[in-house]
C-alpha cells in the first residue's frame, strides 16, 4: 500500500510540475491569460486555467493506483466503482470550471443558478452507487436512518454545496492551491485513521498534484488555478466526506468557506475578493466594509502589523493559519 501511495504522488506531482510550463508557453499563445489583480501594474500575462493540468496528472496517479490494485495486486473489490465514481464527479465538474473559466469571470460566467443544476447534476455518480451511509448522528436525536433521503437529497446538497463555495476564498497567489493542500491533507489522515487507506491516497494523490501546481502559483504567480481546479478541489473534498462517511469533520473543516459565503452574500455576491494594490506592493482595503475573509485579512494586519503595510503574502499566510486553525480544532474535537 505504501509504495502504491508514494508511486500515485510521484506520478501526480511529477506530472503538474513538468507539464506547467508547456502549459503557461502555450496558453500565453493562445490568449487565454488574465490580469493579475493584486499588482499594481496588474500584469495581463498570466496564463490561466492552470487547474486543467493538476487534474489530469491527479486522474493518471489515480489510474496507475487502480491498475497495480487490479493487474498486480489481484486486488480488485468494491473500492474501484467507488473510485471511478469520484473521478466522474470531479472529472464532470472540471468541464463544468473550464466553461466558466473561458466565459469569463469579469462577464460573471456562469449564472448562479446554471452552476447549481450542474453541480446537482454531476453529484449522479454517487447517487447511483448509494454512496455513503444514511444513518447519521444528529445532537439530541442521536442516530437517524434517513434511507433515500441521504442519496437524493444530501449527497447532492453536499457536492453543490462544497464545489460552489470552495471557489469564493480566492483571488490571491497561491490561495487556493494552499488550502487545497491543508484541506485535503487533513481529510486523507482522517481516512486512513477511520480505516479507508485506498480514499487517503486518492486525497494525497490531489495534493502532490497541486503542490506542483502551487510552485507556480505562489507569489509572484506565472498561472492561475482558474474554477477547473477550484470546482474539481471542492468536488473531491464533498466526495471524501460522502465515501468516507465522515461529513461531519469535511463541514467543521469547512467553516472559513461557510464565514465566507456568508460575507458574500453581504455583497450580494457581486464584490470582488480583491484588495486594493498600492505602487509600494502593498494593499488596502477595496471597500469601506468587509466582503470577505481576503478582506477581514487586510483589516486585521493593518491593526496588528507594526509597518501597517499589508503584502499579498501577508494575507494569504493568514487565511492559511486560520484554516490550520480549524484543522487542529476538527483533530481533537472529532479524531
Amino acid at each position: 500500500m505504501v509504495s502504491l501511495l508514494w508511486g500515485s504522488m510521484i506520478l501526480g506531482f511529477l506530472l503538474t510540475f513538468f507539464t506547467m510550463p508547456f502549459w503557461i508557453r502555450k496558453v500565453r499563445q493562445a490568449g487565454l491569460v488574465w490580469e493579475d489583480m493584486n499588482k499594481y501594474e496588474r500584469p495581463k500575462n498570466i496564463a490561466g486555467s492552470g487547474g486543467i493540468v493538476v487534474v489530469l496528472a491527479f486522474v493518471i496517479g489515480v489510474l496507475y493506483y487502480v491498475a497495480v490494485r487490479t493487474f498486480v495486486m489481484n486486488d480488485a473489490d468494491g473500492m474501484t466503482i467507488q473510485i471511478f465514481a469520484l473521478l466522474s464527479v470531479v472529472l464532470i465538474l472540471t468541464i463544468v470550471g473550464i466553461i466558466d473559466d473561458l466565459l469569463g469571470w469579469k462577464s460573471k460566467g456562469l449564472s448562479i443558478r446554471s452552476r447549481l443544476i450542474l453541480a446537482f447534476i454531476a453529484s449522479i455518480p454517487l447517487v447511483v452507487i448509494n454512496a455513503g451511509s444514511s444513518v447519521m448522528n444528529f445532537p439530541f436525536f442521536g442516530e437517524v436512518n434517513l434511507g433515500l433521503l441521504y442519496p437524493l437529497i444530501l449527497v447532492p446538497l453536499g457536492v453543490a454545496g462544497a464545489t460552489t463555495t470552495y471557489n469564493f476564498l480566492a483571488g490571491f497567489n497561491g490561495l487556493e492551491a494552499g488550502q487545497g493542500i491543508i484541506i485535503l491533507s487533513f481529510l486523507s489522515f482522517v481516512s486512513y485513521t477511520v480505516g479507508i487507506p485506498w480514499l487517503s491516497v486518492i486525497g494525497l494523490t490531489m495534493v502532490a498534484s497541486i503542490l506542483g501546481f502551487w510552485f507556480y502559483n505562489k507569489n509572484p504567480a506565472r498561472v492561475f488555478p482558474g474554477d477547473s481546479l477550484t470546482w474539481s478541489i471542492g468536488a473531491l473534498i464533498a466526495c471524501m466526506a460522502i465515501l468516507g462517511n465522515f461529513e461531519k469533520i469535511a463541514l467543521f473543516v469547512f467553516i472559513p468557506y461557510v464565514m465566507e459565503t456568508g460575507l458574500k452574500l453581504r455583497g450580494k455576491l457581486e464584490k470582488q475578493s480583491f484588495g486594493l494594490p498600492n505602487e509600494d506592493g502593498s494593499l488596502d482595503l477595496p471597500y469601506e466594509k468587509i466582503y470577505g475573509l481576503e478582506h477581514l485579512a487586510i483589516a486585521v494586519l493593518k491593526k496588528t502589523k507594526p509597518s501597517k503595510k499589508v503584502y499579498e503574502n501577508d494575507v494569504v499566510w493568514l487565511i492559511h493559519g486560520f484554516q490550520i486553525l480549524f484543522v487542529i480544532l476538527a483533530y481533537f474535537i472529532f479524531m
